[in-house]
């Protein structure tokens, strides 16, 4: 008898995904929301004031720089 090599049987794994959430349950969307809101209040003008308008231009683009952090995260995460 000769020695043949065996060969390992072969395992195929499936990825298990998990259920993708609507939209308007993400952080992103939400994110996105509050970002939209405040420059939505700064450019109607019912924000004033020097202070309250730098604050809320540094937060609306916070906000928005934020939520494509979020995004890209998640979505390397997969």
């Amino acid at each position: 008898m000769s020695d043949q090599a065996s060969t390992p049987p072969t395992v195929i794994v499936t990825p298990i995904s998990s259920p993708t959430k609507p939209g308007w349950r993400t952080s992103e969307f939400w994110l996105k929301i509050a970002a939209t809101t405040l420059s939505a209040l700064f450019a109607s003008g019912l924000i004033t004031g020097n202070t309250a308008l730098a604050i809320a231009g540094i937060a609306a683009a916070e906000l928005g720089s934020f939520g494509y952090t979020v995004m890209r995260t998640n979505a390397k995460a997969v």
